[in-house]
């Protein structure tokens, strides 16, 4: 298993029918977890690559309507 972070700034804070679509996205194969913090408005996504593609997980969110405004790279 190849675990990566993916983390994501948003362009508005999530509303709870947001949430309720990342809890829904959390079930998909591969997904290990996802963070939200409020203070930076980023949205962090822990996921198996050996699994699950990046392009796939933009993909669901994009599905989801989450606010995303860009991918921020890593640190």
């Amino acid at each position: 298993m190849t675990f990566m972070t993916v983390t994501y700034e948003l362009q508005d804070k999530l509303k709870p029918e947001q949430f309720r679509a990342l809890g829904r996205f959390a079930n998909t194969y591969g997904l290990q977890k996802f963070r939200f913090d409020e203070t930076t408005n980023h949205l962090h996504l822990d996921y198996d690559a050996s699994r699950l593609r990046e392009n796939v997980v933009e993909h669901v969110l994009r599905e989801a309507r989450i606010p995303v405004l860009r991918r921020v790279p890593a640190a």
